[in-house]
C-alpha cells in the first residue's frame, strides 16, 4: 500500500506538470489521503483519491462546501462522491466563507470552523481515470556473453557504532506530533527523520539513551530510555510506531513526558531533553507544562515543521507558543525545518546541538554541576568517635547532589599540621563509590595547620576541574584554632572561583570561620557547640550551595 500512494503522488505531480503547461484539463492527476483543497493549483479538477482514506482520519471542516484546509478524498467520502474503494473525483474551487458547518456523514466527522480564506466543493465523475499501476518498471540487462565475467559491485555498509557517543551522554525523549494535522504520509516521514537523528546521535549504552512519546487526544509512551540502546534495534522500534490521529494536544504530552516518561530508567546527573516536533501548531497550551519542566531540570527543544501561514495564523490559539515552550527563549532552543521532504540535511545541525552539553541550560542545576571539595580536620583533638561524625555530616551533604562522570563530583583532603589528598575530584565518579570512599577515610591525628590546608585545596583539589562561575566549593570543618594564617589562602581560593563554606565545632574561634567563608559571612559559616549537631547543616548548606550557584548562573 505505501508504495501505491507514493506512485500516485509522483504521478500528481506529473499531471499537475503537464497541466501547467496547457494540457487538456480532463486529465487526472492521482492525489493523496491528505492531499488539501488548497493544495490543487486549477479552479476546477479532476483529482483521483486511494482506497482507504477513513483509515488515516483526514481533517474534514465544513458540510457540502468545504474549507480549503479539509482534505479533497475526506471531503469525498462524507458528501458520498466515493466510498473507502477511492476513485475520482471533481473539485471545484470557490471563495471562502464564514461559519462552516460539522456533521457525521459516510462514516466521517467533519469539523465546524468559523471562517477560511478559501474553499471547495465536490462532485461525482464520469471520466473513467487512466489506470494506475502500482508495479514498478525496470529494465532487463542483456545476458552476459560466452566467456563474460558478471560482477556485482558491492556498496559499502556504512557500520553503526553501537557502544554510543560517550561525548553525548544525555537522556532524550522525542515527542512526535501524530495528530490529524501531519497525516500518514507526513508522519512517516517524521519517523525516517527521527531514525536517522538516532543514528546520527550514536545511540549506545555509553551515550544518549533514546525514548519515544506520541502527541495525539492523549499522549501515549512507545517505548522508555531503556528499552532500546543499540541503534539498530532503537530504528527498528521507531519504525514500528502506528499513527494516531486526533488533536495536537502538546503540551499534555510535555507534562506527561516529564510527570512518567522520565521517572522510569534515568541515569542520575545525566542531561534530560524533550524534542518536541510539531506540524502546523498544538492544539492545547503548552505554557503550563514548559514550566514544569523547566522546574524539573529538563530542557525542552521545540521543532516546528511547516508553520501556520497567514491565513492559518487565527488558529493558533497562542502565538508566542515557541517561546513559552523551549528551555530558554534565546533562540538556541528552537530549530525550525520548512518541510518534511527534504529533511536529511538538518538530521546533523540538531543532533549537533542536542549534544551541546554545555548549552543545555534547563538541566545544569546545582544538584548536577557543581564540584564539592571537602577539607577535613584530622587533628587530635577531634577524636576517632567524633571523626565519624564528621563523615556522616559530609557525606550526607554530598547524597543529596547527582554524582557521576558528566554531574556533580567529589573530592577530599584531610589535614592536621600536614595535608593528605584522600581522593580528587576524578577518582570516583560513580554516586556510591564516591559515598563509600568519604565514609571509608581513615584519621589521622596530629596538629591544626587550617590554612595551609586551604591553600593545598585550592592549588591540588580544583585544579584539574575546570567550572564556570558559581561551581567550586570547598567546605571546611574544623573543631579548634589554627595555628597559622588563614586569611591569606581563604581570599586567593576565593580569588581562584573557590566559594569557602566554614562549618565550626567545640573550639573553633568564630573569628577564623568568617574569615575564611565567602561573602556574605553569615550564610556562609555554621557552628555549633557538639559535633552531634552537624547534621542539623545538611540542608541549609545544601541550600546555600544551590543560592549560590543560581545566582552566579
Amino acid at each position: 500500500m505505501p508504495i501505491l500512494f507514493a506512485v500516485l503522488h509522483l504521478l500528481g505531480i506529473l499531471s499537475l506538470t503537464r497541466r501547467a503547461s496547457g494540457s487538456d484539463s480532463s486529465v487526472t492527476t492521482p492525489i493523496t489521503c491528505t492531499t488539501r483543497g488548497a493544495d490543487l493549483t486549477e479552479e476546477k479538477q479532476l483529482v483521483l483519491c486511494p482506497p482507504n482514506c477513513t483509515l488515516w482520519r483526514v481533517s474534514v471542516f465544513g458540510s457540502r462546501v468545504y474549507a480549503a484546509v479539509s482534505s479533497v478524498c475526506g471531503a469525498a467520502v462524507h458528501q458520498g462522491v466515493i466510498r473507502s474503494s477511492g476513485g475520482p473525483v471533481k473539485v471545484q474551487k470557490l471563495q471562502g466563507r464564514q461559519n462552516y458547518l460539522g456533521s457525521y456523514s459516510h462514516g466521517v466527522q467533519s469539523q465546524a470552523l468559523s471562517r477560511w480564506t478559501a474553499s471547495f466543493t465536490v462532485a461525482q465523475s464520469v471520466h473513467v481515470p487512466q489506470e494506475v499501476s502500482s508495479q514498478i518498471a525496470t529494465t532487463v540487462l542483456p545476458a552476459s556473453g560466452p566467456g563474460l565475467v558478471k560482477k556485482t559491485l558491492k556498496k559499502p555498509v556504512k557500520k553503526i557504532t553501537t557502544g554510543g557517543n560517550r561525548d553525548c551522554q544525555m537522556e532524550i525523549a522525542l515527542l512526535l506530533d501524530s495528530s490529524n494535522n501531519i497525516g500518514q504520509r507526513r508522519f512517516n516521514l517524521q519517523k525516517n527523520f527521527i531514525s536517522k537523528l538516532a543514528v546520527m546521535l550514536r545511540i549506545g549504552p555509553n551515550g544518549p539513551h533514546l525514548g519515544v512519546v506520541q502527541a495525539s487526544d492523549t499522549p501515549r509512551t512507545e517505548f522508555l530510555l531503556t528499552n532500546y540502546t543499540q541503534p539498530k534495534d532503537v530504528v527498528f522500534a521507531i519504525k514500528e510506531i502506528a499513527y494516531l490521529g486526533g488533536n495536537t494536544n502538546t503540551g499534555k504530552a510535555i507534562m506527561h513526558t516529564v510527570e512518567s516518561f522520565f521517572q522510569t530508567g534515568v541515569r542520575r546527573g545525566h542531561p534530560r531533553v524533550i524534542v518536541v516536533f510539531i506540524d502546523g501548531w498544538p492544539s492545547d497550551d503548552l505554557e503550563d507544562a514548559a514550566v514544569l519542566a523547566r522546574e524539573s531540570g529538563i530542557n525542552v527543544f521545540l521543532v516546528p515543521v511547516a508553520k501556520p501561514a497567514l491565513e492559518e495564523l487565527g488558529m493558533v490559539r497562542d502565538k508566542d507558543y515557541m517561546k513559552k515552550a523551549v528551555c530558554k527563549d534565546n533562540g538556541y532552543f528552537t530549530y525550525a525545518i520548512p518541510s518534511w521532504f527534504g529533511t536529511t540535511k538538518h538530521v546533523k545541525p540538531l543532533a549537533q546541538k542536542l549534544c551541546s552539553v554545555d548549552q543545555l541550560l534547563c538541566s545544569k542545576t546545582c544538584y548536577n554541576s557543581v564540584n564539592l571539595g571537602f577539607l577535613i580536620d584530622g587533628s587530635s583533638s577531634v577524636g576517632e568517635g567524633n571523626f565519624r561524625l564528621i563523615l556522616d555530616f559530609i557525606t550526607a551533604v554530598a547524597r543529596s547532589f547527582d554524582i557521576s562522570d558528566i554531574g556533580s563530583r567529589v573530592g577530599a583532603v584531610q589535614f592536621t599540621y600536614d595535608q593528605r589528598m584522600e581522593f580528587n575530584m576524578y577518582d570516583y565518579p560513580v554516586k556510591d563509590d564516591a559515598l563509600r570512599a568519604l565514609q571509608g577515610i581513615p584519621y589521622m591525628s596530629g596538629g591544626t595547620a587550617t590554612g595551609d590546608a586551604v591553600a593545598y585545596a585550592t592549588q591540588n583539589l580544583f585544579l584539574a576541574r575546570k567550572a564556570g562561575p558559581g561551581r567550586n566549593f570547598l567546605i571546611v570543618v574544623t573543631d579548634g584554632q589554627s595555628y597559622d594564617d588563614v586569611r591569606g589562602p581563604a581570599l586567593a581560593a576565593q580569588k581562584e572561583g573557590i566559594t569557602i563554606y566554614s562549618v565550626g565545632v567545640a573550639w573553633a574561634p568564630m573569628d577564623d570561620l568568617q574569615t575564611m567563608a565567602s561573602e556574605p559571612k553569615d550564610s556562609h559559616t555554621f557552628f555549633t557547640r557538639e559535633f552531634t549537631g552537624l547534621q542539623q547543616f545538611q540542608q541549609p548548606l545544601v541550600r546555600g550551595i544551590c543560592r549560590d550557584f543560581t545566582e552566579a548562573n
